[in-house]
Order: structure tokens, then C-alpha cells, then sequence
């Protein structure tokens, strides 16, 4: 070491223990008026949250202790058991209050970058509202537009669709004609979206300016097709030729036709198929789950008296064609909480296509509440991560110093406001500024990701588990839970149980927790999958008058009565030399590397060891790749087999600080050079991985890192 750098990192140590001498002084200083101030106690609670109702030496039955709120009570006091009910009454009691909002798109311009190319951008307004009133109205109209159209009540409608208001409209005007939504998710692919269409049969199909084209692509083989309704571009004029003899008709024009129509409402009854909501295929071709309305209202009872405060205003940002977007906001509509939606496109300030003098959705709409999935979550903390790496030593030890204080204080309930103001609250301004909780659910979330956006971005992070099968609803986690990596209690109007696989060695007798296969019961279970009787028949079954769904995820529960998912029976898989690798558990830990934008791991039983598919940041390769002398593009860097070692030995690392055994870490690996999307079938529109498809095309690759 020279004596520069001698005198460098002395004067860091010099700094940082100053630093924490002052921190020290000031705990006992302050500590006794936060304690009057802030009532740590308050925010952290190790109360029991679930307990055992059935226990023997093969399965352990979990009810939740909570006991019903006030607005549960309403709702069953007013015998609000629909969807369509539901808005309609919350309609008249907020009538005037904001309700959805849609960001204005002023013009789509040319703008020259830093390096010369010119990219077309949005030049964006404020977001336009519609009040509770409005909104009902316009989707009463929509509804009788339909009828003008032809649509009977019962009738099954394919949306096909982004998350925007006119979905949400679009749902609640066909619910008020007793029909069932279809929901396909806006970016499977062809043969996927024509399973869905053809096997429920439908006439109509309501998609979007941009789908529009995909939808003319496959005409011909979705034959049944008479009627094509789309959501109009602020901007560009829609071409709606080419589709023969289908009607192919402006949502505007629905609403405006139903305006005058003399067709009156249909309600739907409670037990009525509200939704054939089709999986996102993550291990295989995807299935039409049926939600009725009472399934839907039941998971909205469990969370419907979750706090709310006054100012709260949520972003629409996930796929509603996804059942934890569309219940999260349809709790939201419930209390009364303002929607604004958001695209990938606009969501951030640096987003794709928003112009330098422009902001961000994030930043214009500035909610409180989010729903958000893991590999979003992942992404925010390495571009945090990227941008702290490129400042001085100093400015990243003092940044580690103050991460660990307010950690340490979080742990005991206090909040560290000094601390966010002088620091977090600047980095936190991504998120716009007023953000107040995220609720996560859909895949795994890393305990590491969890503790560092509850730290970074000073906001609650509430985690949730459930599937499109028990309609979102089965457990949610406290924010006053302090703790990371487990999904919460069972919610009130559900059970969990936890029954043995002894293949997997997984017993409710296992100590220091139970452990078993997941089961939901309760009134939030599907009938089951359309037209697939036997497949119902496998999965759901009856018991004591209460619908139960087997989850195949693996649980533990903890003295409070709070679940931890540890493992998945499809993605357990035992070496050679008998170790279980966890491929879920591993893959989770690994996306936290910087050098990660997502990975699979692969596992064969014939062998000694696993390996991994990763598909690399570009930047974190590139940097990575300069550290070897060695420069390219993308795919020249991923087939380069130094920079291939060097990525294997940065992962190997990264295992080690995740604590992963030494069998559980890739011994090869290959860097892919194609980044998976949706549409090219490899992940879901949920961003899950589809292990099958990705081993099926990367065959040759997993042959080669096994010597075959």
C-alpha cells in the first residue's frame, strides 16, 4: 500500500470514528424525547398474529386472531357482495373525490441525446381526473354502449389491455351487465393469446391503439371474433383496417352510444364468474382461473380496514390482467384512495420517454402506495447502488455509517428524521417524494432487497402471499413488522395449513418451526380452472364445507403466527450426492448481485453441482470487463470466456455473502446474450422465470457448462 492511500484511509477511519462518537453522544442526549416523542413501541409489535385451530403429526391449521374492522362489518351489515355493488355505493359516498387519472401526453417530439442519436420523447401535462361520480357514470354507459352493440348479459368479454383507467371503467361497466372478464395479460405472446380467446369462446375483445396491430396478426385464428373495442391514443389517429367483417369500434364511441341507451343495468349475483383470469404460464400453457365475485369481495374484506390516511393517493403501474394489481386497487377504490396510472415508459424521470423538461409520473403524481414485484424492487436498489459506487470513499463511508445507524434504530421502532433529511430523503425523491408503503408480492423478495428499501427509501415495505388461485388474499405482513423475508399472517377470512412432504423432509414436527406444503382455505379459493376438471380435481378440494387450494410452495410458521415461504416442490431438486438445492431460494439471492438483471439455475440429478444462466446488466459487465482490459459490444463481452470467469467468480462471491452452502452456488455459468422479455416467452408478465422454456433454449448451453 502506498502512503497516500495510508493516509487516505486513515483519514476515512478518523471520520468514521468521529462520526460515531457524535452519533453516541447524541443517542443519549435525544434518546429519552424520542421515546416520549415517538413511541417505538407502538411501531414494532411481536404480538401473536395467528394461531394453531387443528394440530396433529401430519398437518398444523393456522387462524388469524384479528378480529373484524369497521368497514368488514359495513359490508356485511349493507350485504355488499359484488364487485358492481361495491363501486356503485362507494360512487355515492365519495362522489366528488378524485378517483382516476390518467398523465397527459402534450406532443411526442425529436430529442438529440449526449451521444448524437435522436429519440422520439413525450412532452407530458399534469394528470386529468375523474371523481367517483364520473367514473361510475362513465362505466354505466359503457355498459349499456355494449349492450347497443350486442353483448347480452353473461356474456363472456376478453380484455386484452395496459394497465390504464379505461381498463378499470371498461371492467366495472361489463360487471354491470352481469358479464365475465377474460383477462389476458398485454404482452404473452401469440399462441398464448389465442389459447386464451378460443378456448372460453369469445365475440369480443377489448384491446388498445398499440395491441391493435397484434390483434390483426392473429385474426384469422381466433375465428369466433366479431367485435373489437380499443382504447383511443391521446395522440395518433388509430388504424382500424384490415379486420374484414369485425366491428372494430372507439371505446369514445361505446361510452357516447350508451350515454343515450335505454338499456338498463343486469346486476350479477355474488356466486356469478366474475373473472376467467389467465395465469402468466410459468410452468406451461396457461390456465383460466375462475374468480366469482364473492372471491373477489372476500379478499377485499381482509384488507379493507388496512390504515388509510387522508392524503393517500396510489400509482397503477402492474398488470391488472394480474389478480394482485387488480385487488390492490380495487381495496383502494374501496376507501376511497385516488388511482393514478403509470407506464414503464413514464414512470421515472429517466424513464424512456420522458423528455428532459419534463418529470416523471413518480414525480408529478407523488403517491403514498404502491403494489410493486420484487425484480422492480431489485432494479431500484442496484441503480441506487450504481450511482453510490461512483462517489468518493468518504462520501460512501459515511453514507455505510449512517445505512447502519438508522438500521439499528428502525430494529427498535424509532425513526431517525435528521438522518432521512440530511440523506435518505434526497434518495428516497425517486420514488416522488410522499411515498408511504410498498406492498410486494407475486415472487420471492430477498431479505437483503427488503431491509435496504425499507432503509434507503424510508417507506414501509409490506409483503404479501397468495396466488390467481386463492385470489390474492392469503397472508399480508404488518408494517409495524420489523423483521424481513416472511410473507405475514394468514388473513382473517383465511386458513393456512401446513401439511408434511416427506420427499422434500419437510414436517410440521421439525424443529424450531413447523414446516410443510402451503394450503389456503377459505372464501377466497376459486371453483377451480375452466374446462379443466381433472386438473381442479388435483389441485382444490372440500373439506368441512370450506374450499381448500394446495399451493405447492413450502412454509414454516414462526411462534407469532407469521408464515416464511422457504422453498417450492417444483423447484427442489437433489444432486448426486444427495444435497436439495433450493433453485428458487438461490436465484433470489443471486439477483442481488449488480452483476444480475436475472438468472436461472439449473440443477441435474446426475450431477455434482448446479449452474446458472445469467442474463448480465450491461453496464455492470462492461465495468466488469474493463477491469480485465478487454472491451465490446453486449454479445462480445458475454461470449468472451475471461470475462465469463470473472462473472463466475464475482457470483461465487456474491454466494458466499448470502451465506448460500457451497453446493447451492453455480460452478459454471453462462452469460445469455439476450435479455428476456415476455414476449420472447421466457419470463411471465409478472417477471417470473419459465424454467422450461428457458432450459428448452438454452439446451446446448446446459450441456456445455455439464462437459456433454
Amino acid at each position: 500500500m502506498s502512503q497516500d492511500n495510508a493516509k487516505f484511509d486513515f483519514r476515512i477511519l478518523t471520520i468514521t470514528f468521529v462520526l460515531n462518537i457524535l452519533s453516541y453522544i447524541f443517542d443519549i442526549i435525544t434518546y429519552p424525547f424520542y421515546v416520549l416523542i415517538q413511541k417505538p413501541w407502538r411501531r414494532v409489535t411481536h404480538r401473536v398474529r395467528a394461531q394453531a385451530v387443528s394440530k396433529s403429526d401430519n398437518e398444523i391449521t393456522y387462524h388469524s386472531v384479528d378480529q373484524p374492522g369497521k368497514i368488514y362489518i359495513r359490508m356485511l351489515e349493507t350485504h355488499t357482495d359484488t364487485l358492481e355493488l361495491m363501486f356503485k355505493r362507494v360512487a355515492k359516498i365519495h362522489t366528488t373525490k378524485k378517483c382516476l387519472g390518467t398523465r397527459e401526453i402534450l406532443a411526442e417530439e425529436d430529442e438529440i441525446q449526449p451521444n448524437g442519436k435522436v429519440f422520439k420523447k413525450y412532452k407530458l401535462g399534469d394528470y386529468k381526473w375523474m371523481n367517483f361520480t364520473e367514473t361510475e357514470e362513465k362505466a354505466r354507459f359503457f355498459g349499456r354502449g355494449m349492450r347497443e352493440l350486442g353483448l347480452q348479459p353473461k356474456d363472456k368479454v376478453v380484455i386484452f389491455a395496459e394497465t390504464r383507467a379505461e381498463w378499470m371503467i371498461a371492467a366495472h361497466g361489463l360487471f354491470k351487465q352481469s358479464c365475465t372478464i377474460v383477462t389476458i395479460y398485454a404482452t404473452l405472446g401469440d399462441e398464448a393469446i389465442m389459447h386464451g380467446v378460443n378456448e372460453t369462446e369469445v365475440k369480443t375483445i377489448i384491446t388498445s391503439h398499440e395491441l391493435l396491430p397484434k390483434i390483426r396478426k392473429i385474426l384469422n385464428s381466433i375465428p369466433n371474433i366479431n367485435t373489437i373495442i380499443y382504447f383511443e391514443d391521446q395522440l395518433k389517429k388509430t388504424d382500424a383496417s384490415g379486420f374484414g367483417d369485425v366491428r372494430v369500434v372507439p371505446f369514445s364511441r361505446v361510452v357516447e352510444n350508451g350515454s343515450a341507451s335505454k338499456f338498463e343495468e343486469f346486476p350479477p349475483r355474488t356466486d356469478d364468474i366474475a373473472f376467467i383470469m389467465y395465469t402468466s404460464g410459468s410452468t406451461g400453457t396457461p390456465k383460466g382461473v375462475l374468480l366469482t365475485h364473492s372471491n373477489c369481495i372476500a379478499t377485499m374484506e381482509c384488507y379493507c380496514d388496512l390504515e388509510i390516511l387522508s392524503g393517500d393517493v396510489g400509482i397503477g403501474f402492474l398488470p391488472l390482467a394480474h389478480v394482485f394489481e387488480l385487488l390492490a386497487e380495487s381495496v383502494a377504490l374501496l376507501r376511497g384512495v385516488p388511482i393514478g396510472y403509470s407506464t414503464p415508459n413514464t414512470l421515472l424521470d429517466t424513464s424512456s420517454k420522458v423528455m428532459k423538461e419534463s418529470k416523471g409520473d413518480m414525480t408529478i403524481l407523488q403517491p403514498t402506495a404502491m403494489t410493486i414485484v420484487p425484480l422492480i424492487l431489485d432494479r431500484i436498489i442496484k441503480t441506487i447502488d450504481d450511482k453510490l459506487n461512483k462517489g468518493s470513499a468518504v462520501e460512501k463511508a459515511i453514507f455505510h455509517l449512517a445505512y447502519d445507524y438508522k438500521r439499528k434504530w428502525l430494529a427498535r421502532g424509532f425513526c431517525t428524521p435528521m438522518l432521512d433529511a440530511l440523506i435518505f430523503k434526497k434518495i428516497a425523491k425517486i420514488l416522488g417524494g410522499r411515498m408511504r408503503v410498498l406492498v410486494t408480492g407475486g415472487a420471492p423478495l430477498s431479505p437483503e432487497t427488503q431491509e435496504r428499501i425499507r432503509v434507503i427509501l424510508c417507506v414501509s415495505v409490506v409483503q404479501g402471499y397468495g396466488l390467481t388461485e386463492t385470489t390474492a388474499g392469503a397472508t399480508l405482513s404488518s408494517v409495524r413488522d420489523s423483521s424481513v423475508g416472511r410473507v405475514g399472517a394468514p388473513s382473517p377470512l383465511v386458513d393456512i395449513r401446513l401439511v408434511n412432504w416427506e420427499e422434500g423432509h419437510y414436517r410440521v414436527t421439525n424443529k424450531p418451526y413447523p414446516q410443510g406444503e402451503v394450503l389456503v382455505g377459505g372464501f377466497t379459493i376459486s371453483p377451480g380452472y375452466y374446462k379443466l376438471p381433472d386438473k381442479t380435481a388435483e389441485e382444490f378440494f372440500e373439506e368441512d364445507e370450506k374450499r381448500w387450494f394446495r399451493t405447492g410452495d413450502i412454509g414454516e410458521m414462526h411462534p407469532d403466527g407469521v408464515l416464511k415461504i422457504i422453498d417450492r416442490k417444483k423447484d427442489l431438486v437433489k444432486l448426486q450426492q444427495g444435497e436439495y438445492i433450493s433453485l428458487g431460494k438461490v436465484e433470489t439471492e443471486l439477483k442481488t448481485s449488480l452483476l444480475v438483471d436475472n438468472i436461472c439455475v439449473y440443477g441435474d440429478s446426475l450431477k455434482e453441482y448446479c449452474v446458472a444462466l445469467i442474463v448480465p446488466n450491461a453496464k455492470a459487465l462492461k465495468e466488469l470487463a474493463a477491469t480485465l482490459n478487454i472491451s465490446g459490444s453486449f454479445e462480445e463481452l458475454c461470449s468472451n470466456i475471461e470475462v465469463e470467469k470473472a462473472a463466475l467468480k464475482e457470483i461465487t462471491e456474491q454466494g458466499k455473502r448470502c451465506h448460500l452452502d457451497k453446493f447451492e452456488i453455480p460452478a459454471k455459468i453462462t452469460l445469455c446474450k439476450e435479455v428476456w422479455s415476455p414476449t420472447m416467452g421466457l419470463i411471465t408478465a409478472a417477471f417470473k422465470i419459465k424454467r422450461k422454456d428457458i432450459q428448452k433454449t438454452y439446451q446446448a448451453d446446459i450441456d456445455r457448462m455439464y462437459g456433454k
